[in-house]
This record gives C-alpha cells, sequence and structure tokens, in this order.
C-alpha cells in the first residue's frame, strides 16, 4: 500500500526544539498532542520535536475515516509539509498502531520507531462503555468541568480515566460540547482495537523499541511473536511500575529509556 496515495487531512502540529534529529510523537486514542508537551519540552535540548493531533483528535479536522492508513497517510503528508526526508516516530497506544503502519509501509521514512505499550495485534477489549458515557453526559445540564467529572465518575470506574477523557470537554458561549466527533469515533473503534496486516509488506528492519508498562496488560508475552515477525530488528523493554500510560506514571524513567534509545548509533 502507498500511504502516499491517499487522502489526507492538514494535522494540527506543535514544535518544540530547534536542533538535533527530528521526533515524531504521536498520542493515542482519545488524546491529544497536548498530552505529550510536557515530555516533550525535556527532550526538545536534543531533538526536533513534531506532536500534532492526529485526524478525529485535538484540533486536527474531526473528519473519517479513522484508521490507521489514512492515519499514517497524515503523518507521512506532514513530514512533507514540514520538510522531513525521513524522522524517529514515537507513538503511544493507537499512535503506535499509527507509527507501526507508517515504518512498515514506508521504511524508508522512518530512523527509528517506539512503541510504547501496544503491539500489532487485534486486541479483544473495546471502548463501548467509555462512548456510551460520553454521550449519556447531559451537557445541558453541566455549568462546570467540576460537575462533568463528578457525573462521569459515577459512570466509569476510574478517575484518572475520566480526567484524562475530560481534556476533550470545551466550553462555548457557556456552554459545553465534546471536541471530538463521538459518533465518528464510534464508528472506528472496530478497526482501532485491530490491526491492520498487508501481505504484501515486508518486515521493517529498522532500530525498533517496544516500551512496555509492567502493570499493563497490552504487550502480554503471547504477542511478542508477533512483534518478532513484522520488527525483526525490536527490543522489548519494561519499566516495572507503570501502567498503560507509562510516560505519565514513571515520567522520568520513560524519559530515561527514550534517550538513550535514540542516543543510540
Amino acid at each position: 500500500m502507498n500511504l502516499a496515495e491517499l487522502p489526507t487531512v492538514a494535522l494540527r502540529c506543535q514544535h518544540f526544539g530547534e536542533s538535533g534529529p527530528p521526533l515524531m510523537i504521536l498520542h493515542g486514542l482519545f488524546g491529544a498532542g497536548r498530552n505529550w508537551y510536557s515530555l516533550a519540552r525535556k527532550l526538545a535540548d536534543e531533538c526536533q520535536l513534531h506532536v500534532p493531533d492526529l485526524r478525529g483528535h485535538g484540533e486536527s479536522p474531526q473528519v473519517g475515516p479513522i484508521d490507521y492508513p489514512h492515519m499514517a497517510a497524515d503523518v507521512l503528508a506532514l513530514m512533507d509539509r514540514e520538510g522531513l526526508a525521513s524522522a524517529s516516530l514515537l507513538g503511544h497506544s493507537m499512535g503506535g498502531k499509527v507509527a507501526m503502519t507508517l515504518a512498515l509501509h514506508h521504511p524508508e521514512r522512518v530512523e527509528k520507531l517506539i512503541v510504547v505499550d501496544i503491539a500489532p495485534v487485534q486486541y479483544s477489549h473495546n471502548f463501548d462503555h467509555v462512548i456510551a458515557a460520553l454521550r449519556a453526559l447531559p451537557l445541558e445540564r453541566i455549568h462546570s468541568r467540576r460537575e462533568a467529572e463528578a457525573w462521569l465518575n459515577q459512570h466509569l470506574d476510574n478517575p484518572l480515566v475520566c480526567q484524562f477523557l475530560l481534556q476533550n470537554l470545551v466550553a462555548d458561549d457557556h456552554r459545553y460540547r465534546w471536541r471530538i466527533d463521538l459518533d465518528l469515533i464510534a464508528e472506528a473503534l472496530p478497526g482501532i482495537v485491530g490491526f491492520p496486516l498487508d501481505d504484501q509488506v515486508r518486515p521493517f528492519e529498522g532500530p525498533t523499541l517496544f516500551i512496555a508498562g509492567g502493570r499493563s496488560e497490552y504487550l502480554k508475552p503471547q504477542y511478542h511473536q508477533a512483534i518478532r515477525t513484522l520488527f525483526p530488528n525490536a527490543r522489548i523493554q519494561t519499566i516495572a511500575n507503570a501502567g498503560h500510560w507509562v510516560h505519565s506514571d514513571e515520567p522520568e524513567v520513560f524519559l530515561d529509556v527514550v534517550r538513550c534509545f535514540l542516543r543510540e548509533a
């Protein structure tokens, strides 16, 4: 598949750092580039960082299809727009699958690949309960973010996840709305928990690092064979006390791991 032939959208992108090799950071589902700004600032002394909002997320166009080929094509178009012949990619969760898709289909554009707590496999879980809770939030009766958080906490069992999701709640003229198109994302979810495998694709031979959260279930040992098949030069490193949001749970350890990998010849 030639991703360059797919229709693309112009991604909103924030930049950090003025010198060093380029690094593109790709966020996860329901997230946005801003989730990574703090980390990007800490890497800005040694990298040129490009931190976009993927399609259907943040301030990028809320258009479909939200699938891995189109999201990877958007990133490829962003690289072209910013004059990057190649770059290293760091992707978390959904963003990790976007990064893997780009590396597999256009390996000449990827220097190094960092995939955070996700594997190139089909997962059995879904996010229907999350979409249902977000749709059910009575926006017309919400007068503050605190009210929205209290309501959401009654319907989802993880306060940290609620706080993360509420980053998508914005106020216009004193009325709240979702920044993201919930119907668009709901339609995309079956594909997002999967991974597109093309019979014509060849393994990515470049330097690859998979970072797993020790308390997460996303990079189980049974997924390692799929990783080795598609990314034969990959190594897998576990950060013991981290969950799925590895970079938030253990930010300094995560940064050290990323820096060491990027500095390797």
